[in-house]
């Protein structure tokens, strides 16, 4: 298995993950996702997007494609959290549906951060 195959399998659990949570949690995602200040528009398209990317992720299907488009969707979560933090608020982190209430903090931008790497080596590799 070589690396950018291992990262583009932990990076699409990852985004698989997020996607069904936020479809799990229903209504409570909408909510959440609007707390935090993400479009309203975006709201209804972010969950399937993810389960998407996820998918093809793991099974490699277009791999640079699917890491630049999982790239950028990352880039504008953590931009979204930075200017969030940056106003001083700290609403519950929708990141991953109702698994994840906890405010957000520092701690999810170097997550963030570390998905991005794994979208960078799935890129490169």
């Amino acid at each position: 298995m070589t690396l950018a195959f291992a990262a583009g399998l932990v990076l699409g659990i990852a985004f698989l993950a997020a996607g069904a949570a936020k479809v799990a949690a229903g209504p409570l995602w909408a909510q959440q996702a609007q707390a935090i200040g993400a479009p309203r528009a975006s709201v209804a398209v972010v969950p399937p997007l993810e389960i998407v990317l996820g998918a093809l992720l793991c099974t490699r299907v277009a791999p640079a494609v699917v890491a630049v488009m999982a790239l950028a969707l990352l880039a504008m979560f953590t931009t979204l959290i930075m200017v969030r933090l940056a106003q001083g608020k700290r609403p519950p982190c929708a990141c991953f549906g109702s698994w994840s209430a906890r405010p957000l903090g520092w701690r999810h931008l170097l997550r963030n951060g570390v998905l991005m790497a794994l979208a960078v080596v799935v890129l490169i590799g």
